[in-house]
């Protein structure tokens, strides 16, 4: 059947020379269906089916966990601000598919436009297509706000794509993180959109301090028709308006105000660990990440290293900023300090740190390749982003600038690794010929 069935494929196959696009279209598809037929010259011939695309694909199941979640959540967290359906199961069919709404518009044009680019360079190359941005294609939608608006999208997707890896080589040349680099594009070209308190809660337009309105589209309305008929509830009319006084204050913002007694007057321990508060739409649940986690590191695809020297180096500065705050806090105190007061394990609840660990600092073509320098890289990734997230006020989170920054250091840690390496062996080989002397 496999015979036949690549056969057929191999007979429908586009003329590379007279249809570079097509052909290049047909090439993805085809190595994306069937594992690679390459193998070893020689006496010994070894066949392995975990090629690049296998690799790519072992990632975007693992983050699988991330977008069921995500995708509740989303419409969680929208009718938390509604003060309605505060129950898992509560409303649950609405939250699922609000939350749908919200994501499959990001998840689409992320691929369309992102494996597009990719398809065009790989055309007018020459070469087969990149398998790059399998990964950076998922990580992207979950790493956004849920209204991020689609034209802003599009550029960040763009300007990753072309300036961040293309500009370079293409896939494996890369110095930044495609998706950080989208990321930051938002971050620093459209700021209203990516921070702040309401942009973490979708379907919410602000209209004064205190008061919100819901925004439903057409789509709602029409799954309304759908859920009446089995007498379901429904989205209802839009315009509703929210509870006065509520907030989408994600922890991290509440802390840099309040440092930990304020965080848990809003969350529970629970909730945060779980992943039931505003953010980005696949960085909240720490369990379903370290599930992740432990299936990449299962399939040996991403470093362990690099996770735990990272926690250790959020968890050393994260110690050293608490033996430098006063012994009392008070309502006068300034919010840096309580932010700086906050035990490092409840650190680890607030946050996106866990996901940018697992997903973004473990990168193979961006991050450190020695098994010395992964150490270190992922200790000052740990270091230097509890430092931003904790001391600078513009910005409560520190990861994405800390991995972006040590991505530019990685290939010198690398060479100072291997220059002590070598340092050291030659120093090995001429003692032991000072001895045989």
């Amino acid at each position: 059947m496999k015979e036949s069935l690549i056969k057929f494929f191999h007979r429908i196959e586009p003329d590379k020379q007279k249809s570079p696009f097509l052909h290049t279209l047909y090439d993805g598809f085809f190595t994306f269906a069937f594992t690679p037929n390459h193998v070893t010259k020689g006496g010994v011939h070894i066949r392995d089916g975990m090629d690049m695309k296998r690799t790519m694909v072992t990632v975007v199941i693992a983050l699988q966990l991330c977008y069921i979640f995500g995708t509740f959540n989303i419409g969680q967290q929208h009718f938390d601000a509604l003060g309605m359906y505060p129950g898992v199961f509560e409303g649950f069919h609405l939250k699922i598919f609000h939350g749908l709404i919200q994501i499959l518009p990001i998840f689409i044009v992320t691929h369309v436009v992102g494996l597009g680019i990719e398809f065009l360079y790989a055309s007018r190359k020459g070469h087969p297509i990149e398998e790059g941005f399998l990964v950076s294609g998922a990580l992207i939608p979950l790493i956004m706000p849920p209204d991020i608006p689609m034209w802003i999208l599009i550029l960040a997707i763009t300007f990753a794509v072309i300036i961040g890896k293309e500009a370079f080589g293409g896939t494996g040349m890369n110095v930044f993180n495609v998706a950080l680099l989208a990321r930051v594009f938002v971050f620093f070209a459209y700021p209203t959109y990516i921070s702040g308190d309401e942009v973490w809660v979708s379907g919410i337009e602000k209209s004064g301090l205190e008061h919100l309105s819901i925004q439903y589209g057409w789509v709602h309305h029409l799954l309304d028709g759908i859920f009446n008929s089995f007498g379901w509830s429904t989205f209802g009319p839009g315009g509703i308006p929210t509870i006065d006084g509520y907030t989408g204050a994600t922890p991290l913002a509440l802390a840099a105000k309040e440092g930990w007694e304020g965080v848990t007057k809003v969350y529970t321990e629970t909730q945060m660990w779980w992943g039931n508060i505003p953010g980005s739409i696949g960085e909240t649940s720490k369990p379903l990440i370290i599930i992740g986690a432990l299936v990449l590191i299962g399939a040996g695809i991403a470093s362990w290293r690099i996770m735990v020297s990272g926690v250790i180096g959020a968890v050393v500065v994260t110690l050293l900023m608490n033996g430098l705050v006063p012994d009392q806090l008070g309502p006068d105190t300034p919010g840096v300090f309580k932010f700086m007061a906050v035990p490092w394990y409840y650190q680890f609840y607030m946050g996106s740190f866990f996901f940018a660990i697992v997903y973004m600092a473990t990168d193979p073509v961006t991050a450190s390749a020695t098994n010395t320098g992964k150490w270190i890289y992922g200790f000052l990734i740990g270091f230097v982003g509890m430092i931003i997230r904790v001391l600078n006020p513009a910005y409560p989170e520190g990861w994405m600038l800390a991995i972006l920054f040590m991505n530019v250091f990685a290939p010198l840690i690398d060479h100072y690794v291997l220059e002590a390496n070598i340092s050291r062996r030659l120093k090995r080989a001429k003692a032991k010929t000072v001895t045989a002397g």
